[in-house]
C-alpha cells in the first residue's frame, strides 16, 4: 500500500487533477437558466389572522442542466416565507435563496423582487343575507308570486376589512325566460374576493309562478 502512493506520484496527482476537471466539466457543460414566476406562501400563519395584500407570484432565475430544465414544473417550486412573528398590519419581508423551495439539481441565482410586503389582518365572521338575482320574465300569462332563498344566510369568514363591506351578497343571475311553472333553482353564490371563505356555495332559489287570473289585474 505505501508502494502504491509513494511510486509515480506526480502522475497519479496528475490523473487526480485531469478526472476532477473532467468532472466540472461534465457537470458545467450544458448548463442553462430559465426565469419563472413562482407562488409565494406563508407557514405559521398567526392564529385567527389572515394574510392579504402581497404579491401573489415573484419572479426566479433557476440554474441547471438544459435537458432538466425542460422537464421543470412550475409546482415544483414555491417561495415560503414564515411569519409566525408577524404582528397585526403591515410587515416587510426579505426573500433569499434559502425561502425557494426546489428540486436539489436546480439553483436559485436571482429573485424579483428580493422584499416584499404584506398586511396581517384578524379574521372576521359574520353571518350574511342572500338576495336571489332573478333576470327576464316568466312566459306571457303567468308571473312570479313569491321567491324563497334556503337557506336565507351564509356565514362568511375573512379579513376584517373586506368583511366589514359586504351587506348583503348576490346570487348568480337566475334567468326566468319563459317559465311557466315552480322552479326550485340550485344557484351559485357571487362572491370575487379570494380572501372570503363561506361556509356554502349554493342556495336553493324557489320561484311559485301562477297563471294570471284576466278577470284581476296582473
Amino acid at each position: 500500500m505505501k508502494i502504491f502512493f509513494t511510486t509515480n506520484i506526480w502522475l497519479k496527482l496528475s490523473s487526480l487533477v485531469i478526472a476532477v476537471a473532467l468532472w466540472f466539466f461534465v457537470m458545467l457543460s450544458g448548463r442553462s437558466e430559465v426565469t419563472m414566476d413562482v407562488p409565494v406562501m406563508f407557514t405559521n400563519v398567526p392564529e385567527k389572522s389572515e394574510v392579504i395584500d402581497y404579491p401573489k407570484v415573484i419572479s426566479v432565475i433557476i440554474e441547471g442542466q438544459e435537458r432538466l430544465l425542460r422537464y421543470l414544473k412550475q409546482n415544483e417550486i414555491s417561495a415560503v416565507l414564515d411569519i409566525s412573528e408577524a404582528k397585526a398590519g403591515r410587515s416587510f419581508y426579505t426573500i433569499t435563496k434559502e425561502n425557494i423551495r426546489l428540486p436539489k439539481s436546480f439553483l436559485v441565482t436571482s429573485i424579483n423582487p428580493e422584499t416584499i410586503s404584506l398586511t396581517i389582518e384578524r379574521q372576521l365572521k359574520k353571518v350574511i343575507s342572500i338576495k336571489p338575482h332573478v333576470v327576464g320574465s316568466p312566459e306571457k300569462g303567468f308571473k312570479i308570486v313569491a321567491i324563497e332563498v334556503e337557506p336565507e344566510s351564509v356565514t362568511l369568514e375573512g379579513p376584517k376589512s373586506a368583511i366589514s363591506k359586504i351587506k348583503i351578497i348576490n346570487t348568480e343571475p337566475i334567468d326566468i325566460n319563459g317559465i311557466n311553472s315552480n322552479l326550485i333553482y340550485k344557484a351559485n353564490l357571487k362572491l370575487s374576493d379570494s380572501h372570503i371563505k363561506k361556509h356554502i356555495d349554493k342556495v336553493d332559489v324557489k320561484l311559485s309562478v301562477e297563471k294570471i287570473n284576466k278577470e284581476t289585474p296582473e
